[in-house]
């Protein structure tokens, strides 16, 4: 499902540059995106990066220089250290974590990528990674001032009673600034920092020559293909600068959710709004984890925490659109009580058919079949695997999940889960397929949030019941998968006729209460 905004040409002050302002779509349309104006710039076929290129790579070099001459001491064969090999990855993670910030935006994006690939990377600096935020500086008012003047084709005082110099938070993309329109209205804009798309692309090429010759050695690299990595991330980083998308993304979400009057989208200014700055209703409330102070508001924090649990299911398995950054600072519990999605930048999308499968190997997990949960994947590409290769590795996923079916279902933790089995499956060919990396990004972010409020909190036990009426949904289309694929089994198709009458006894019970929606 994919939204894209009217172009729409409009008169600049300081040049000539042409953007997207996003034109609000009639009632019932959905936004439609013409040509993106932040495009990444394609690669030369030779790689060249120039005197400026060379300057960044040797920063780069020396950046992480001290950190690869500390890792191969650590890692010397003798004498052994007298920490434990976590200890030892846990103080590298963070030393990646503060060289990375210091790098700048396209190296923090990078980090927070890396942070989703628990195939990639070992688990103590996955942890690390997760940690990263947005730790940049912000930009001087001045700057962003003339961005919006740019933007604007009109000077602050024209278009806005109140601007307030100091940002009220500033990111690796841009910043957001508080001010009022001309009526009074309250908005936040957000300004993309000065120069951002020239700064992102040098270090894009100079990470591509990198790149280039790390796959030179497939040994070193494991196989990784980095330069098709690069270039996803490379599609990904400009899609998420170009403000006319997020608008638009904006307006996706706010029409899924037009049935929910307990969920809010805060209102795009489209006139105001461009490809380099989106302005935007200011919404006043608290932050999900804010926990005393929704109590104090006679609010549960429980309750919203369920909320947003069942707004992800039906993102990812309904409509296959999802939020892919909800940390406490993209979400607000407005003073009504509605649970408001801030910041569309980064948004995910799901094909059908990978949402059948979802289905699917939740069900297998609440219904402890590890057989079924193993074979579920393989077919979404978590495993790739030779038959040799399949006869000794299913036995040790398979051992690994037991382990945690036989566990309570509220004793499953789904980081954990993911944690484990990148590292049992370290030497097999595992990886995260690309459509999965930001879905597990979101549930860890989720669950993070679960367990603030509430300790107890699990992700499993909370979206259990609603995942199930997910599969008596859309004209039966999720049943006849789950029929398919995990009643009929073997060579001959034999029928599991208690599995049959696992899901009777689901249909009858979803239907006898009415339970017709989330």
């Amino acid at each position: 499902m994919s939204a894209q905004p009217v172009e729409k040409s409009v008169s600049r002050q300081s040049n000539q540059q042409q953007s997207n302002v996003i034109e609000k779509p009639s009632p019932g349309e959905k936004p439609r995106l013409g040509p993106a104006v932040i495009e990444p710039p394609k690669l030369p076929a030779n790689r060249r990066i120039g005197m400026r290129g060379y300057l960044r790579l040797g920063r780069i070099f020396l950046s992480f220089a001290a950190l690869g001459i500390r890792m191969l001491v650590v890692h010397r064969p003798w004498p052994k250290p007298v920490i434990s090999k976590s200890e030892i990855y846990k103080r590298e993670g963070a030393a990646l974590r503060e060289r990375l910030i210091k790098l700048g935006p396209t190296f923090i994006k990078i980090g927070q990528t890396l942070a989703t690939r628990a195939d990639l990377l070992p688990i103590e600096y996955i942890e690390e990674l997760s940690r990263l935020q947005d730790e940049v500086p912000p930009f001087p008012a001045e700057e962003a001032k003339s961005i919006i003047e740019r933007e604007l084709g009109n000077t602050i005082t024209e278009v806005f009673r109140q601007f307030e110099a100091e940002p009220i938070a500033a990111a690796s993309l841009g910043q957001v600034h508080r001010a009022s329109l001309l009526d009074g209205r309250e908005v936040v804009i957000k300004v993309q920092r000065p120069h951002l798309a020239e700064y992102v692309d040098l270090d894009l090429r100079v990470l591509a020559r990198i790149a280039h010759h790390l796959n030179r050695f497939p040994n070193l690299i494991r196989g990784v293909d980095w330069n098709g990595a690069l270039g996803e991330f490379r599609s990904t980083i400009f899609e998420e600068m170009d403000y006319a998308r997020e608008a638009a993304n904006a307006e996706v979400f706010r029409m899924n959710f037009a049935s929910w009057p307990e969920v809010y989208v805060p209102q795009i200014h489209h006139e105001l709004s461009s490809s380099y700055m989106i302005v935007m209703e200011y919404i006043p409330g608290l932050k999900v984890t804010d926990t005393m102070e929704l109590r104090a508001a006679h609010r549960d924090p429980r309750e919203i925490v369920r909320l947003l649990v069942r707004t992800y299911l039906k993102q990812l398995l309904e409509d296959g659109f999802y939020h892919a950054d909800p940390h406490p600072g993209n979400l607000r519990v407005m003073n009504d009580g509605r649970l408001a999605f801030l910041d569309f930048g980064m948004v995910g999308r799901i094909e059908a058919h990978l949402q059948s499968k979802l289905i699917n190997a939740f069900f297998h997990t609440i219904e402890r079949d590890v057989s079924g949960l193993v074979d579920d994947m393989v077919k979404l590409g978590f495993i790739v695997l030779t038959p040799e290769e399949e006869i000794r590795f299913k036995p040790t996923i398979e051992k690994l999940m037991d382990r945690y079916l036989n566990l309570k279902l509220r004793e499953v933790q789904f980081k954990e889960l993911i944690f484990d089995v990148a590292n049992v499956v370290y030497e097999y060919p595992f990886h995260i397929p690309a459509e999965f990396t930001y879905i597990i990004r979101a549930i860890m972010t989720l669950e993070g949030i679960g367990s603030i409020v509430d300790p107890d909190f699990n992700f499993f036990e909370v979206a259990r019941p609603y995942a199930k009426r997910f599969m008596f949904k859309r004209e039966g289309r999720y049943l006849r998968s789950l029929i398919m694929d995990s009643l009929i089994r073997g060579d001959r198709g034999r029928i599991d006729w208690g599995k049959v009458w696992k899901l009777a006894r689901m249909a009858i019970k979803y239907y006898w209460q009415g339970e017709n929606k989330l």
